[in-house]
């Protein structure tokens, strides 16, 4: 891989579903889910398929390499237009598979993904946490862990997804340094995933450090992301309910661009919005029926930090 395309892939990895719907499994801790029943399923399910489409088109017109897997729904996995979850690629040829904190999750992992990672890509090592989840230990790829790949840094807001055990294991293995913190909600429960909260890019990270707990981290980590060489765009609790954190910056055709949902564009202020196009296009996609199962634009694409064959 090309080292200046190190934070910033320029290929990801999408599932389309075909029998989208909000998780009540996952509402409990989710407080960014809203199961809508006044429409029938087929018509959100059909809904969420156009506005996957859309997407995908809009990546692709900007020179973005979308592997599109289709989720035909032999088995119940409503979020299965999530993929980053499960698994995550990372230089030098290695793939982690993530054990999963619902079971209804659990099957979204799939065998012909990883395949196609291995033909098209160096792949040297499988590394697979999954069973894990017979002991209770769950790491949410992703969206648990934002990274720093430049920097080699996993920084991760502690919640029953971010298991502390496998963390340590693997940023071991895979050669980052964890940073976890606590987060607190509106209603002072722990934030479900890292990723709705924070986003690293080449050259700046969104993140909203009001969510931080303990104000002595809270320092240090927006510190750690200054010395990065980056711009700290500090988001507010407002911004991050309109997924203003979980946006995904990758490299196009001919420059990188910011994949971020119209929701959270509008939601951005003047100011941020310059800092971001100094670096990157910034590329609103319409999906607002996916966000009502509590993710955005970030949670649709697990990008691939391998080399191409």
């Amino acid at each position: 891989m090309n080292y200046q395309h190190v934070q910033a892939p320029t290929a990801g990895v999408m599932i389309r579903p075909h029998r989208f719907t909000s998780n009540i499994e996952t509402a409990t801790d989710n407080a960014f889910q809203s199961i809508h029943s006044d429409l029938a399923a087929e018509v959100i399910a059909a809904k969420a398929r156009d506005e996957f489409d859309h997407a995908v088109e809009k990546l692709g017109h900007e020179g973005v390499k979308i592997h599109v897997f289709e989720d035909y729904g032999e088995h119940e996995t409503p979020d299965s237009v999530f993929p980053n979850n499960w698994f995550s690629t990372h230089q030098g040829g290695r793939v982690a598979i993530f054990p999963m904190h619902a079971p209804s999750r659990r099957r979204e992992r799939r065998h012909d993904v990883i395949e196609m990672l291995k033909s098209d890509y160096r792949v040297q090592e499988v590394v697979d946490y999954s069973g894990l989840e017979y002991d209770n230990l769950f790491l949410e790829g992703t969206g648990a862990m934002v990274f720093d790949h430049l920097e080699r840094v996993a920084y991760v807001g502690r919640s029953n997804r971010a298991d502390p055990i496998i963390l340590e294991r693997f940023c071991t293995t895979f050669g980052y340094e964890p940073m976890a913190f606590d987060t607190t909600d509106h209603n002072g429960r722990p934030i479900y995933h890292t990723n709705v909260i924070m986003s690293i890019a080449t050259e700046y990270a969104l993140i909203c450090l009001d969510v931080i707990a303990d104000p002595a981290r809270r320092k240090e980590i927006e510190e750690r992301l200054t010395a990065s060489g980056r711009t700290v765009i500090n988001l507010n609790r407002e911004q991050v309910i309109e997924y203003a954190g979980n946006a995904f910056e990758m490299t196009g055709t001919k420059h990188r661009v910011l994949a971020i949902s119209e929701r959270a564009v509008k939601a951005l202020t003047k100011e941020q919005t310059k800092i971001i196009e100094k670096s990157a296009k910034l590329l609103p996609l319409h999906i607002p029926t996916i966000e009502l199962a509590g993710g955005s634009v970030r949670c649709m694409i697990a990008g691939i930090h391998l080399t191409a064959r």
